[in-house]
């Protein structure tokens, strides 16, 4: 069956509750007399409500209510907001300038609103030593509490011990600040800008977790 609601002399019925152009409720009245008002307006006679008894029609431009539902739903996809899980792969014994330099990719997938899967990898005698991974993965939560928290905490995996951080900012948040922001930087208001505020969209070497492998271990 079509989505498409009935119009004009598709509309099947002796007569209708009819809503004028206005949203004013004008009664019930012969499809024949609904009709006529109609053309009188130059508008359409659209049935809103078939299953209502008599079917409720309103007098509108039929043309252009599609094209205005069709934008509202083209706006809404455009501004939804995906979850994304990045991550992020350690290794319990990383060295302070390795460390800084993840820690500073977890800051931006936070600030962009995503959300940041950590993996500390053991391999040999580390297994023996879980308790280096968990003090790592408490630092690095410690280290960003500003922007995110921990949204499952620690827990031993085989060789890995796997951590996921959550984000303070709604992703939805993150992205008008970055539309914002991108739109200041093309007015010229922003000089000096780094790469680390770009547009997630303009990020293209970002690690997706569904989509791009991750970050090499250190």
């Amino acid at each position: 069956m079509s989505a498409e609601p009935r119009i004009n002399d598709r509309i099947r019925v002796p007569e209708v509750r009819l809503v004028g152009p206005s949203g004013e409720q004008v009664g019930i009245v012969p499809l024949a007399k609904a009709l006529e008002l109609a053309q009188e307006y130059d508008l359409d006679l659209v049935e809103v409500a078939a299953n209502a008894r008599p079917p409720v029609c309103k007098l509108m431009d039929y043309g252009k209510f599609k094209y205005e539902s069709a934008m509202k739903a083209r706006e809404a996809r455009k501004n939804q907001a995906h979850t994304v899980i990045k991550e992020m792969k350690l290794r319990p014994k990383i060295d302070p300038h390795d460390y800084d330099t993840k820690k500073g990719h977890v800051v931006r997938f936070l600030k962009q609103g995503d959300k940041v899967k950590i993996t500390i990898m053991f391999r040999g005698r580390e297994q023996s030593r879980p308790e280096l991974g968990f003090r790592l993965l408490q630092r690095l939560a410690d280290d960003v509490q500003d922007l995110g928290f921990v949204e499952s905490s620690p827990k031993q995996d085989g060789r890995n011990m796997i951590m996921v951080l959550g984000p303070h900012k709604k992703k939805t948040e993150a992205m008008a600040e970055a539309r914002e922001a991108q739109a200041a930087r093309k007015a010229g208001r922003l000089p000096g800008t780094t790469d680390d505020e770009l547009d997630p969209d303009e990020q293209g070497e970002e690690q997706e977790h569904q989509q791009d492998a991750p970050a090499d271990a250190s």
